[in-house]
């Protein structure tokens, strides 16, 4: 019995020790529906080679434009599809941010380069694409497996293994009890798998080797991301280079940020009861449509709220409109993604229009109503007899 509870000690918190990665195509073999539809995400297509997938490339380098000093021959790796496309060249054994980024929606260049002041890695490297490596900024994000030292990887892109932890143990005797599985995580855990990339912050402890890392370095989903990883702080009523001044972030890859202050997440909703990473049919890898998601644990004059007889009732919007989505007036796009495109807040509380007039932060009302002030907002709320006038419409 000692002997068993020693080796139990040699553990690490999931999962088992001396697993190695083995890469996604190995999981193929045993899951081929899963990885046909994780095959055709976002997530393992995020970082592209032009060479091999040349219809990766959305920018438009057929004519000049003054943001643009690069050409296709230059660029090793094209990242995103969605909002935006940004670009990267090879110098040595690293890559570096090209200078222009394609605005997916808008359909044209715009100049790139991270500002002075807006994270806080820009006061650590030069105010210079050319000297700020991807390796110690991104590259562990968009990787599994990004080794600090040899700077390889054992797959570019989110593979099966950034969630799952390293597989050579389940590849060799697959087993429930020697590879992670998220959803049979607590869901602290299982939230922690996604925000080891999906937040803002720094590694506990930084410099590593003598270099400055923005990713958490040393993490897989075996062990502990507080061990690893710190979330930028949030002073209330201050507006800083992530936070809107009610805490609400203000810039993408703050979901995980924006979430943990949410009331879902102290009451055991994990990621993964909305989203499933392997793809779906729709918008952000949902498991429903958005109002769906939301009423499966949400309905009229259900203990979880929203108090009303109907979700009209509860919304003052009719039942094909916008303003009758729950993510209307809970996750309003208010997270910059590029310019004038935003992503949703993930923090699920209504922001009301005078916080706006205090603290400077978009609410949900005004964000569809883009006509309208703010003391507009305000009237129409008073108007609700199911909403205090004193907690939203001060």
């Amino acid at each position: 019995m000692l002997k068993y509870l020693s080796l139990l000690l040699l553990l690490p918190v999931f999962g088992v020790a001396q697993a190695t990665y083995v890469g996604s195509e190995q999981c193929k073999t045993c899951h081929p529906a899963t990885y046909e539809r994780w095959s055709k995400t976002r997530m393992a297509n995020v970082v592209r080679d032009p060479k091999v997938h040349p219809e990766a490339m959305l920018g438009d380098l057929s004519k000049p434009d003054p943001a643009v000093n690069f050409q296709l021959s230059d660029i090793a790796w094209i990242y995103g599809s969605k909002w935006k496309q940004r670009y990267f060249t090879k110098r040595g054994d690293d890559y570096y941010p090209l200078g222009a980024q394609w605005d997916v929606a808008k359909q044209i260049w715009r100049p790139y380069k991270v500002a002075q002041g807006t994270d806080w890695w820009t006061a650590v490297y030069p105010d210079d694409n050319a000297q700020r490596p991807t390796g110690p900024l991104c590259d562990g994000c968009h990787s599994v497996n990004y080794n600090i030292q040899t700077k390889q990887v054992t797959e570019w892109n989110v593979g099966c293994e950034k969630c799952h932890g390293p597989a050579s143990a389940h590849v060799a005797k697959p087993s429930r009890t020697n590879i992670v599985n998220p959803a049979r995580l607590d869901s602290m855990q299982a939230t922690n798998v996604c925000m080891q990339c999906h937040s803002e912050g720094q590694p506990t402890k930084n410099p590593i080797n003598g270099t400055q890392w923005a990713w958490a370095v040393g993490f897989d989903v075996g062990k502990d991301l507080k061990d690893f990883w710190k979330l930028e702080e949030f002073k209330a009523g201050e507006q800083n280079f992530v936070y809107f001044a009610n805490g609400n972030g203000h810039k993408n890859r703050m979901q995980g940020n924006d979430f943990v202050q949410s009331a879902m997440y102290t009451h055991g909703v994990a990621c993964h009861s909305c989203h499933d990473v392997h793809g779906t049919p729709n918008n952000a890898d949902l498991i429903k449509p958005a109002n769906q998601v939301c009423l499966t644990c949400h309905g009229p004059n259900s203990p979880n709220g929203p108090r009303g007889a109907t979700v009209e009732a509860h919304t003052h919007h009719a039942s094909a409109s916008a303003g009758n989505e729950c993510v209307g007036c809970h996750m309003p796009k208010i997270a910059q993604q590029i310019a004038d495109v935003n992503v949703r807040s993930h923090t699920f509380k209504f922001i009301p229009p005078s916080d706006t007039e205090i603290l400077k932060v978009p609410n949900g009302c005004n964000s569809c109503h883009t006509d309208k002030s703010t003391e507009w907002a305000k009237e129409e709320l008073r108007k609700w007899p199911n909403v205090s006038p004193w907690r939203v419409a001060q």
